[in-house]
């Protein structure tokens, strides 16, 4: 079977698909299980989200679909998506593909084997790997999932850095990313800057897929960063909220993006390797075979489609009645002048330089 991103691949034997329905079914089982059983649940949006996922299913997919919200616990993915109709749990070809840490989820091969049944995609963090960044084969991945193409787009000149999982993604797939890039746990849930991996999905997919944005808050309650022992056990007890947002108009709020995007998107290469500022461009400016007007462009493009993003999950916290929140944290600037100013108590993650929001 390939590894090459820009091959088609064979669909996947019968054993295959069995485990990966096991996995996936007995996984939501048991989220179901413990957020109805051990906890409470409170849900807005559900049933319009449902709609949108048998609608899918029923008249065929015509885009990708990407949800998106904020990272508050280890244990959003899977733990949110108990709360999905049982009808779903064995049905993995309507079910979230998602990102997970490659140092964390990936890290054996019984580990890789479970979370690739269960629809992970391996991702490298810049902070534990120099792998990492917007152009590494995962995004490809991805973009492959959302999009309608016998293949997937040309890989990046780093494809060979990581193994893509063993097996065939469909086309206009369902995407859940946290565009944080990290676990973030605020008491005011507020939200940090949102990444350039997610503007990537939206400005070269094709066609440009829905989104809906997404919000969660509780999960910080189960897994505290600061809980002590037994820190691996969940608490339990707690009331969770998980709110789904209304389908967005991609051509209304992202349409201007993809045009411009889709004009210079030829004339940007990708670095051979991930720099040393991640994946936001380096401060020293563009590769010497691209122009520096069309790379600031690209730049200011991928700000925008990560800050439009950002700003249609805020519309959904707000919606909720959370407090508003402070506009410098979706700002990278702020994340890395707080890394720089007090590295050993820092809670930021992997942070990027950019210079705009």
């Amino acid at each position: 079977m390939s590894k090459g991103l820009g091959l088609r691949r064979p669909q996947p034997g019968a054993l295959w698909r069995f485990g990966s329905t096991a996995v996936m079914g007995l996984t939501v089982m048991l989220c179901k299980g413990f957020i109805y059983g051990l906890n409470r649940a409170h849900t807005e949006g559900y049933e319009d989200f449902v709609k949108i996922l048998e609608k899918r299913k029923r008249e065929g997919r015509k885009r990708g679909l990407i949800t998106a919200c904020n990272h508050i616990s280890v244990l959003d993915d899977p733990l949110i998506w108990g709360i999905l109709p049982l009808r779903y749990a064995f049905d993995p070809w309507n079910l979230r593909w998602s990102l997970g840490a490659q140092d964390i989820c990936f890290k054996n091969n019984a580990s890789a084997t479970f979370f690739s049944l269960g629809q992970v995609l391996p991702t490298h963090r810049l902070k534990h790997s120099p792998k990492g960044g917007i152009y590494q084969p995962t995004i490809t991945e991805a973009i492959h999932l959302l999009s309608n193409a016998p293949s997937s787009p040309a890989p990046s000149p780093s494809s060979s850095s990581s193994t893509p999982p063993p097996y065939p993604h469909p086309h206009l797939s369902w995407v859940h990313i946290f565009p944080e890039g990290c676990v973030h746990q605020h008491p005011t849930s507020s939200l940090r800057y949102f990444k350039w991996g997610i503007s990537r999905l939206i400005l070269e997919s094709d066609p440009t897929p829905d989104f809906v944005p997404m919000f969660i808050d509780g999960t910080q309650r189960l897994m505290p960063e600061d809980r002590k022992f037994p820190r691996f056990l969940p608490r339990v007890g707690k009331d969770l909220r998980i709110a789904f947002g209304e389908q967005v108009d991609v051509r209304d709020v992202f349409g201007e993006l993809v045009d411009r995007w889709r004009r210079i998107r030829h004339l940007v290469e990708p670095p051979a390797a991930p720099t040393d500022s991640g994946d936001i461009i380096s401060p020293l400016g563009p590769p010497p075979n691209v122009d520096a007007d069309v790379w600031r462009e690209a730049v200011e493009v991928r700000i925008e489609t990560a800050r439009r993003v950002r700003v249609e999950v805020m519309k959904l916290r707000r919606s909720l009645g959370y407090p508003d929140d402070d506009e410098a944290l979706g700002l990278a600037e702020t994340w890395k002048k707080e890394k720089e100013e007090s590295p050993r108590t820092s809670t930021l993650g992997e942070d990027h330089v950019s210079s705009k929001r």
